[in-house]
């Protein structure tokens, strides 16, 4: 069932009319899902392009992750200031908004001659995405009522979010090998465009709002938690190059506690802050995003560091490489789609603790990789579990992370999930980076220099699993904080209760 929720009264008959048809609730989603996709694919396509990339535009090695971490920071940062623009400005207003700008800076990244265009492309992408993701989310969760319907709703979200990071290596190896790297950024800008008209056809318009006056928008709290994570990412990047005691290192960790510490202060004295403190004490929020942001950590690594290892050590082409990651992207939508399943049968919190043990194994398997590895022996079996592990404890901690909140917050609630996943990815890769690096150099100097960049990518692959192994351990803090959520709520209940279905999934 596809319905206006009884919060939204106002709702337009068009809107009403709209909701009401099962095949055109089915396409919508499909449209809210088709603009997540874009977003996650974004992440990792130019993955596989990197050394493409790099001699094209003239990038340094350090510099390749920066087309990462650009994109990355400026999405993970600016979430919450998207998502509180969709609540107050209205959530397809600001997904059209964020898909055109998307898709504009996009075709520009595609163009660029320079490090600098680059970088400056993807930060604009990054931007665009941090509208899309909330308003998207929140869309999803305002036209699905708790219940069966939005858990499968939740279950596609999982699917193709995860998706989008294993097809984003494999359209970046087709097109790298392909048209050239440009069209990799070129395509990103086209399928943006398409799930743009699609939003303006399929998505009911936002509801006539009350008039009055409205909160304003915390611009220099976003502002001050983005230059923040950049200082801090950029000393963590810095720290693998210079050493932890060089100056710069050490001046761009100072700037970033102090503007970390400068936007705590202004979250504290905005009357409508981006990051609300009853958001994070609400149910299981504030454990769920926590966990989020590990879960991103080694996310983002993954898509990194196995491409890079499959061309630079074992010296597969980006195609074969592209190629490689269809089996993982295949255990990732299985576990996304088996998600709700075993959140029934198992409980949400006992198939999250699951989803973040086989992760953990798959990782643990991938720290064992040898210089002269193939793919079959060596990658197939921990990216298939990596994969599953995955998609299941995404859907997990998606569904927790926007439960129990209050429906003026949904869009808040949508970025901040968001946020700390791609934080969470951005302060990971820096953090792997630095590892693999150092290991990289520690390596005996007789060492070929595949089996030194070998020895870095398993640091990398280690420290992965022992960052999941963490995560496993916060969960049962999770599942006590939703406890209360599903008490206080008599009926219809609360969106944790839809991860555990009483009705078949058709």
């Amino acid at each position: 069932m596809y319905a206006t929720p009884p919060d939204r009264p106002t709702a337009t008959p068009a809107a009403t009319a709209t909701a009401t048809p099962a095949a055109t609730a089915t396409a919508t989603l499909a449209a809210l899902a088709a603009a997540q996709f874009a977003v996650t694919l974004s992440t990792s396509i130019v993955n596989v392009a990197l050394p493409a990339v790099r001699d094209g535009v003239g990038l340094s090695d350090a510099g390749m992750s920066w087309v990462v971490n650009a994109y990355g920071l400026a999405f993970g940062a600016l979430l919450l200031l998207g998502g509180r623009a969709a609540d107050l400005l209205g959530r397809r207003r600001v997904l059209t908004a964020g898909l055109a700008l998307f898709a504009v800076v996009a075709v520009a990244a595609g163009l660029a001659s320079a490090p600098w265009m680059l970088v400056t492309a993807r930060t604009a992408q990054g931007v665009g995405a941090a509208a899309v993701a909330p308003a998207a989310l929140s869309l999803v969760m305002r036209l699905h009522p708790p219940g069966p319907a939005r858990a499968r709703a939740l279950g596609v979200w999982g699917v193709v979010s995860g998706a989008g990071g294993a097809a984003g290596v494999l359209l970046g190896g087709i097109l790298t090998e392909g048209p050239g790297w440009p069209w990799v950024f070129h395509a990103s800008g086209i399928g943006a465009a398409v799930v743009l008209a699609a939003t303006l056809r399929l998505v009911p318009a936002d509801p006539k709002e009350d008039p009055g006056p409205r909160p304003r928008l915390d611009v220099v709290g976003s502002l001050t938690v983005t230059s923040g994570l950049v200082a801090c990412v950029y000393g963590l990047t810095a720290a693998g190059r210079s050493g932890w005691t060089d100056p710069l290192v050490l001046g761009s960790f100072g700037a970033a506690a102090v503007l970390l510490a400068l936007f705590v202060r202004v979250e504290r004295r905005h009357p409508a802050p981006l990051l609300p403190s009853r958001l994070l004490t609400r149910g299981a929020v504030g454990p769920a995003n926590l966990v989020m942001a590990l879960l991103g950590a080694v996310w983002v690594g993954l898509f990194f560091f196995l491409p890079l290892y499959q061309q630079q050590v074992l010296g597969v082409g980006p195609l074969e490489a592209g190629l490689s990651q269809l089996p993982l992207a295949a255990a990732n939508m299985i576990g996304s789609g088996l998600a709700p399943v075993l959140a029934r049968r198992l409980g949400p919190h006992r198939t999250l603790l699951a989803g973040l043990a086989v992760q953990a194994a798959g990782f643990l398997w991938l720290a064992r990789i040898p210089a002269d590895g193939t793919f079959l022996v060596h990658l197939l079996g921990p990216v298939l579990l990596v994969g599953a592990g995955l998609g299941a404890a995404f859907v997990q901690l998606t569904g927790s992370a926007v439960s129990g909140v209050e429906p003026a917050d949904a869009g808040l609630a949508g970025g901040l999930v968001n946020t700390t996943r791609q934080i969470g990815g951005a302060v990971g890769l820096a953090v792997l980076g630095t590892l693999a690096a150092a290991r990289t150099a520690a390596a005996s100097p007789d060492l070929p220099h595949t089996a030194a960049l070998t020895e870095g990518y398993r640091g990398a692959f280690l420290l992965s699993a022992a960052v999941l192994g963490v995560g496993a351990a916060l969960t049962p803090l999770l599942a006590r904080r939703a406890r209360p959520v599903r008490e206080s709520v008599p009926a219809p209940p609360p969106a944790s209760a839809a991860l555990r279905p009483t009705s078949r999934t058709r």
